[in-house]
């Protein structure tokens, strides 16, 4: 039987849920992404009108674009189901504007794939939304602008190959300036005092009865001890003294549930429970999203649409969450209204916070149809979604305040009341020991079980990992849902940042990328100039601004560093001591794209050039060669300098093995 209406889509797997789930009458196919681009190897912008785009077929694309063309004829009706964000819209109205320019094509949106979403997103098509279409080539510009013209920068400076973007270049700025905090810091002593205390007429077994308190005073001034006689002093005086209770606070504290994810808390979290970066996260999160058979041959979306920055959720979802909790957990754990959280700026209200399809499939209940990666994230999206819903955990939290002379010590601890949410979500947390305080009375003499003075150094600031640096970047107003984890990938792949037991380090080529932007294009690298360019962005999506505006706001002062840049940037030339075993004259070193190496001072005439070694021996007996760092599909490695003769590889120096890497 003929099929008698078109859908196109991007994603064969999307495609493919989307056939099972319409029927018999829809011909669902897919794009496999983007087919309409700027050209690769020109600017392809008129930045003299308007800056006006030169669209054209992506290279080895043209036969996907013919064989739409070819399953649309004789159809019915052709709908455009690509994803519901400015790159989907991008996507259907290129589509749209190169073979079916005089045939009306149906926009559908939803933000779910599942029999109900579908069923209403094609009884009620839409036109194409140009604002989203607009404001999507107006970051692919900017993008453009930017990529094309400081690119050549970095080559004339640095090394060919390299390449600079708006948004990723801020991001380096962000992992660069970390870097040399903690390489600048200087760790500073301190000593903290605490003491071990209990009730005097307690019998108790010591670990129960007994509780720790903490100096925080010395004569109503902060307490600030500095070396180890100061300690050895301070509890020698103590020592002999008494514990006096001068104050008890005791009082109730709510832990609301945390909303259900978007894209850049889903992000964080999943480093944090689960060790996925950003990547895998979005990786993992799209198959959920575009449909898992569970049996029956039966293939559906598990999850909303994973790009988004709204906590909005749909009524119905709200109503079937609520009947679940009441079900499984009782009243206690349902409030009274459903829990709403506060919308961030220019967030997309239509679009749904990322959340469970159906609550009626735990992840415990269709764990068989996924792998590991797909259930552990499926599961923390679905307990999170309910624990949205749920009644706040209650603890008592009691405060101490101890006088022991001229000395004030701290305690605090807390018993749990009602776990609420937690009882689904974050409930390991309420294993943890909380320093329970014995009941207690004003002026009460307490005994002294053990009085512990503890060395410290004060710590530099954390390296960025995938959660913090995506929190950064949200927190600063850098990059939307669709580009936290791209921005991350980018600068891992050009070697501008290595991530190491899921940290980030910046390179030195990174570091050498990042100065000479900073120092030439100083408002591009402004973290503040870049958000204030995202937020205008946005507004071209709400329909306020239009693209030649902020075009033109951006591209006069950046022309005018560019001239300058052009005009003073010279390559730097680092001579070393060694000589070209060719011709004699001095080695210099030079930058490409997989690192420093050593060049002849006389190229082009003199082509010799050798990688620079590590220093480090290589340890096969006999070899006499160096090891070497190289870089292949997989990440980095040290090779010896004597390969193919001796193919000795290691992931760390063998003399670095236990180190942090530097």
């Amino acid at each position: 039987m003929k099929k008698q209406n078109l859908v196109i889509v991007e994603s064969p797997t999307k495609a493919k849920t989307l056939s099972k789930i319409l029927g018999n009458d829809f011909l669902v196919v897919s794009s496999m992404g983007h087919l309409i681009d700027l050209p690769q190897k020109k600017l392809g912008v008129d930045v003299e009108k308007n800056f006006q785009p030169s669209y054209v077929v992506i290279p080895g694309r043209k036969k996907v674009l013919e064989l739409l063309k070819k399953e649309a004829k004789g159809k019915n009706k052709i709908y455009m189901a690509t994803d519901p964000d400015r790159e989907g819209e991008a996507i259907g109205w290129h589509i749209k504007n190169q073979i079916f320019k005089n045939k009306k094509v149906l926009r559908v949106v939803f933000h779910e794939i599942t029999p109900s979403a579908l069923k209403n997103a094609f009884v009620q098509p839409r036109d194409f939304d140009l604002n989203m279409v607009e404001a999507q080539a107006g970051r692919r510009i900017l993008d453009r602008v930017v990529g094309y013209f400081l690119s050549p920068l970095l080559w004339k400076k640095i090394a060919r190959g390299l390449s600079a973007g708006r948004v990723q270049s801020v991001a380096l700025r962000l992992i660069v300036e970390r870097e040399r905090q903690i390489n600048n810091f200087i760790p500073q002593e301190y000593w903290e005092i605490e003491a071990e205390l209990k009730k005097v007429q307690s019998t108790e077994y010591r670990v129960q009865s007994s509780f720790m308190a903490k100096l925080v005073k010395i004569s109503e001034e902060k307490a600030e001890i500095k070396n180890k006689q100061q300690a050895d002093d301070i509890v020698l005086d103590i020592k002999n003294n008494t514990f006096k209770v001068l104050d008890i606070n005791t009082k109730e504290k709510k832990r609301y549930a945390d909303p259900p994810f978007i894209t850049s808390t889903l992000q964080q979290e999943a480093f944090n429970k689960l060790r996925f970066n950003a990547t895998k996260t979005m990786i993992v999160a799209q198959q959920l999203y575009e449909g898992i058979d569970i049996g029956d041959d039966n293939p559906i979306g598990l999850i909303t649409y994973m790009r988004t920055d709204s906590t909005h959720v749909a009524e119905e979802a709200l109503k079937e969450v609520r009947s679940h909790i009441l079900k499984k957990f009782g009243k206690d754990y349902l409030p009274k209204e459903p829990n709403t959280y506060k919308l961030k700026k220019h967030a997309q209200a239509a679009h749904e916070a990322i959340r469970p399809t159906f609550i009626a499939k735990p992840p415990e209940g269709i764990a068989k149809y996924l792998n590991e990666e797909q259930y552990k994230l499926y599961e923390l999206i679905y307990r999170r979604f309910i624990a949205s819903q749920m009644t706040p955990s209650r603890y008592s939290v009691t405060t101490v305040d101890i006088a022991v002379g001229k000395y004030l010590f701290s305690a605090s601890g807390s018993t749990l009341i009602f776990d609420g949410f937690a009882k689904i979500y974050n409930h390991n947390e309420l294993d943890k020991e909380k320093n329970v305080i014995p009941a207690l009375e004003k002026d009460e003499i307490l005994d002294l079980v053990n009085l512990s003075p503890s060395q410290h150094f004060t710590k530099p600031p954390a390296r960025y990992s995938d959660s913090s640096l995506v929190k950064k970047l949200e927190e600063e107003g850098i990059g939307r849902p669709s580009t936290y984890a791209p921005i991350i990938q980018t600068l891992v792949m050009r070697d501008y940042a290595r991530r190491l037991r899921g940290y980030f380090y910046a390179t030195e080529l990174g570091s050498k990328v990042c100065d000479l932007l900073v120092n030439y294009f100083p408002k591009i690298m402004d973290v503040k100039f870049t958000a204030h360019m995202e937020e205008e962005l946005d507004e071209v999506e709400e329909g306020r601004l239009n693209n030649t505006t902020i075009l033109e706001e951006f591209y006069q002062p950046f022309k005018a560093s560019l001239d300058y840049a052009q005009a003073n940037i010279k390559k730097e030339v680092l001579t070393t001591n060694e000589t070209c075993p060719q011709c004699g004259k001095p080695m210099v070193i030079k930058w490409g794209r997989k690192g420093k190496f050593l060049s002849c001072f006389g190229f082009p005439q003199c082509k010799f050039a050798k990688s620079i070694t590590s220093g480090v021996k290589c340890p096969e007996v006999g070899c006499g060669g160096e090891l070497i760092e190289r870089r292949s599909r997989r990440g980095f490695f040290f090779g010896c300098s004597n390969y193919p003769k001796c193919n000795f590889i290691s992931k760390n120096l063998p003399q670095d093995q236990d180190k942090e890497p530097a």
